[in-house]
């Protein structure tokens, strides 16, 4: 399968773009090749797909839910009594949902962390998207669970032959307060020996902070560096009470971490995410949605846009998140996040781009495109999704998208009345 996107912009100049099976083949001024599908790119440019760094996708089904509440009552209260009533079918749908909605507004891969892992690999095998998919793992300091935990995980990972080569499997511990000691040391030791990636959530809130000091004199970065949990293989979402020290840590260790900025503002986590000295300290940043529940939307370019308001506003500083680093920390940290080779348009890389229609008024006009995309547009902006080599969004219209809503919006309505009924 060959496509050849014909004038388009890229980089301030018009190129023609040759894609041959997979890959980005050729980036040249009038390419000539006879390809299988043909594109005219006039009044678009072509971008690359968004990453989205961390996310729950079938969070979908939850959206609106339960809105309004601090964190921890949020979950204790609302999600996890929902999410054990949750079924593969539930998962499947809202992941599929997830992915329509990440396609139409220009995401190509994400970084997902939840339960029935089958289901979320089998939708987003289906919908066409790339994904370093994780299985959340919490035993709350109870061996049966651990134990449970960790069987499932190995035969997670023995059954990913059946799944596109898009897909990654990764391990997905919770947080230190839902997982064990022991538990944490056995998935870092299993991670390292399958050549695998782990993301878990660190440092989200005072409370979480306060607890770990308290149980284990530590701060979460620093009790897990003492258990050897740390390594260039790791990403934290949140991290928003990071201190100094906890910093270095970290950067020490070569992990990264993923900023959720709609999150971490709707819940009042907190909204001083450290980017400057983070970022000083050598430490990828990437930029995620989180779940919808929390964040009640997947769009990159929102949260592109919230990362880098909210940072200037909370540091009283206008030049911090330039529009430059945060379309690099939406696109191109990529690589460095989950080891796809995508995130930029070069010949060599996955073709994983999106067309962004310059045609509207929100781009016009259009002296700065990075700087259009990050503060002024949103997902409806993207015109054409290529993922793997393959259209997944052509004028803005995804194959099936309406019996995808429509199977979410029946499987949400069935499992909130399966908690609530009498």
């Amino acid at each position: 399968m060959s496509i050849l996107i014909k004038n388009i912009e890229l980089n301030k100049v018009k190129k023609d773009i040759l894609i041959i099976n997979n890959t980005i083949s050729k980036i040249d001024i009038d390419i000539n090749y006879k390809a299988d599908k043909i594109i005219d790119g006039s009044r678009k440019a072509a971008v690359p797909g968004m990453t989205n760094g961390h996310t729950h996708a079938a969070m979908t089904l939850m959206r609106g839910y339960a809105d309004d509440m601090p964190l921890m009552p949020w979950l204790q209260q609302k999600i996890w009594p929902l999410e054990a009533n949750l079924t593969e079918e539930d998962v499947y749908w809202g992941a599929k949902l997830a992915c329509l909605e990440m396609i139409k507004t220009g995401t190509t891969l994400m970084v997902d962390m939840y339960h029935h892992f089958p289901a979320t690999a089998k939708a987003v095998d289906e919908m066409g998207i790339r994904g370093m998919l994780t299985f959340a793992g919490f035993d709350f300091n109870q061996p049966d669970k651990a134990a449970r935990y960790k069987e499932t995980v190995q035969h997670y990972l023995h059954t990913m032959s059946r799944y596109s080569n898009r897909l990654k499997f990764a391990m997905g511990p919770h947080a230190i307060y839902t997982v064990s000691t022991g538990l944490l040391k056995w998935i870092r030791d299993f991670a390292s020996h399958n050549g695998l990636k782990i993301q878990s959530h660190l440092s989200e809130t005072p409370g979480e902070v306060e607890e770990s000091l308290k149980t284990f004199g530590k701060t979460p970065a620093q009790y897990l560096e003492s258990i050897g949990f740390l390594d260039n293989d790791v990403s934290f979402a949140h991290c928003i009470y990071l201190s100094d020290e906890d910093i270095q840590i970290l950067a020490d260790h070569g992990c990264q971490v993923v900023h959720n900025p709609a999150s971490n503002m709707k819940l009042a986590s907190g909204n001083r995410f450290r980017f400057a000295d983070i970022q000083k300290a050598g430490i990828p940043i990437s930029i995620g949605t989180d779940g919808t529940s929390s964040g009640n939307n997947l769009d990159m370019y929102e949260a592109m846009k919230l990362a880098a308001l909210n940072g200037k506003v909370a540091w009283n500083d206008p030049t911090l998140w330039t529009a430059e680093e945060t379309f690099s920390c939406a696109t191109e940290v990529a690589e460095t996040l989950t080891g796809f080779k995508t995130g930029k348009i070069e010949e060599g890389y996955l073709a994983d781009l999106c067309l962004v229609n310059l045609n509207v008024p929100e781009m016009v006009p259009n002296f700065n495109l990075v700087s259009n995309l990050v503060y002024s547009a949103n997902g409806n902006v993207v015109d054409t999704v290529i993922c793997d080599g393959k259209v997944l969004m052509e004028n803005r219209l995804v194959p099936g998208e309406q019996e995808i809503m429509e199977n979410a919006a029946l499987a949400a309505e069935k499992l909130v009345s399966s908690l609530h009924k009498d």
